[in-house]
């Protein structure tokens, strides 16, 4: 089995593949100070729940945005799997083109989802993450990265609302039925909702404009199906894309991956 691990800001994704077919999900706050003893226990009782051994696991891939959390997940692999863990962008080139002034910038998710998406779609793309920042990555018609636009996070915006405010409450994000909100809350929920409604238009446009053709845009993330369904723009929806870009990456890098995951994964504790 391969077990896939996205480290996002916010959260940590687990998920195990037999072969192409999804055997297991979970998601855990992602922590910075969580140690490896800590992951392995959550991880091993969520996946004996489904009645699955800790044992078959067969290889480890991670994608991660939080430096601080790789390490611990790498002693995980070793100490609980017995098994090497490979690190996307460290262990593992990315397999595409990064047209950027400085490669190294670039967060894994974005290759990962890159890399999902040209495998699914016919490029020229764009990719909308909402994640913890909203992110817009362009694929050109040749398959490369060409960078994108980062914005902040729905959840992080209602946040700093929230705490910047005094009198404005935190608010769940729902589509209000008018636009001209006639309460506190109708009134923020519009702003935000249809705001960002806005914001995935007006940039998917100028992206377009600057890029000088239309393109694919696919949306993935937990509240991609929320906006898709008011922001047209957004053609296809990919919940699950970056667990889908590392179970493309380990096929393509499966015989390397195969060949040295059942060593030691090496450095000192």
């Amino acid at each position: 089995m391969l077990l896939a691990i996205d480290v996002g800001n916010t959260n940590t994704v687990f998920a195990l593949y037999r072969g192409r077919q999804s055997i297991g999900q979970w998601r855990l706050s992602t922590v910075r100070d969580r140690t490896a003893e800590e992951y392995a226990v959550a991880l091993i009782q969520l996946m004996q729940l489904k009645g699955l051994a800790h044992g078959e696991v067969g290889a480890v891939l991670i994608s991660s945005v939080v430096p601080q959390a790789v390490m611990p997940l790498r002693w995980m692999s070793r100490d609980f799997f017995n098994r090497r863990a490979f690190v996307v962008g460290e262990d593992l080139d990315y397999p595409i083109r990064i047209l950027l002034s400085d490669p190294r910038e670039i967060g894994a998710d974005r290759v990962v989802n890159a890399v999902a998406a040209l495998s699914r779609y016919q490029p020229p793309l764009i990719v909308v993450d909402f994640g913890t920042a909203t992110t817009f990555d362009v694929v050109d018609a040749e398959g490369a990265y060409r960078g994108g636009v980062i914005a902040p996070g729905i959840n992080l915006s209602i946040e700093a609302l929230h705490r910047a405010a005094a009198k404005l409450p935190r608010i769940a994000i729902e589509p209000p039925p008018r636009v001209i909100g006639q309460s506190t809350v109708g009134a923020m929920q519009s702003g935000i909702f249809w705001g960002y409604v806005g914001l995935i238009e007006g940039l998917v446009r100028r992206i377009e404009e600057e890029y000088g053709t239309s393109m694919k845009v696919i949306a993935t993330g937990g509240l991609a199906p929320l906006f898709a369904r008011r922001a047209p723009v957004l053609a296809h929806i990919d919940r699950d894309l970056t667990m889908a870009g590392l179970l493309e990456l380990y096929e393509r890098y499966r015989p390397q991956i195969d060949q040295q995951s059942d060593l030691a994964a090496g450095g000192a504790r």
